[in-house]
């Protein structure tokens, strides 16, 4: 089991062995974890082969008191509760500790106050957690590709540095599990869209023939980040397609639940 680290005034809780911790340089006083289909209470589409799921997002056809209880499920192993957002596929950047019970519009939030967790729901589309150097500042984005085409990375980016109190240290980046680079297929629209913020971006596509190609949105994500100077990156390795006993796929299954990537910080 990984550990979860005391601090947060309840009691250290051993996350399941299948959830993903990210193996990063950063102050013990940065948390931050991505769920699986592990752990949880739904069933059928929403659940993990025989097993039972942790489908974390609502409005996905899971009965909506499964998804309640595998929230609170999770919120056991957090100092608060995830501040959830009401994803838009775009670039707009909500300040963490503002976010209440209605979620707000956006696809990335920020957090400078300790125990504010940042919470971002996936099923394909690449989750992005971020924290700096020092530990003064952490976020999480969702980047599907039209997020990444309107440059919810960089927008993300620089929000933190402008919340950060005193000087920031270098942001890392860490990439969870998403559709992988030989399961995406798209058509030209999705390159003519990433040209639109990434000069290089057909170097993350592979031609497939007919006017179709291969797209590798962690390589995409590698590019928008080092626009915005961070070039200190991990993960990225996870195929949520390929992996059906361990991920939720939109792609694959079209009926399914979603993980949640969180970040936040500890008192240091």
């Amino acid at each position: 089991m990984i550990e979860g680290r005391p601090g947060s005034g309840r009691p250290a809780l051993a996350f399941p062995t299948d959830w993903i911790v990210p193996d990063w340089p950063l102050p013990d006083s940065v948390r931050a974890l991505v769920t699986t289909r592990a752990g949880g209470v739904s069933e059928g589409s929403w659940g993990a082969g025989a097993r039972r799921g942790l489908n974390l997002g609502v409005g996905t056809g899971d009965r909506a008191a499964a998804v309640a209880s595998n929230r609170a499920l999770l919120e056991a192993y957090l100092p608060g509760p995830p501040r959830w957002l009401s994803l838009q596929h775009g670039s707009a950047v909500a300040q963490a500790e503002s976010v209440g019970t209605t979620p707000p519009a956006a696809d990335a939030s920020t957090a400078v106050a300790p125990r504010v967790v940042c919470a971002v729901t996936v099923a394909d589309c690449l989750p992005v957690l971020l924290a700096d150097r020092s530990g003064s500042v952490v976020a999480a984005a969702h980047a599907g590709w039209r997020g990444l085409a309107a440059g919810i990375v960089q927008a993300t980016v620089i929000a933190m540095r402008a919340r950060a109190v005193g000087a920031i240290g270098d942001i890392h980046a860490f990439l969870g599990p998403a559709i992988g680079p030989d399961a995406f297929e798209v058509g030209a629209e999705v390159l003519a869209a990433m040209r639109g913020s990434l000069p290089d971006a057909q170097a993350a596509f592979r031609p497939i023939g007919h006017g179709k190609f291969r797209a590798d949105l962690p390589a995409l994500a590698r590019q928008a980040l080092a626009q915005v100077g961070v070039t200190c990156v991990y993960g990225g390795r996870w195929c949520t397609v390929s992996d059906p006993d361990r991920f939720y796929s939109f792609r694959r299954d079209r009926q399914t639940g979603r993980h949640a990537a969180l970040i936040w910080l500890e008192p240091r």
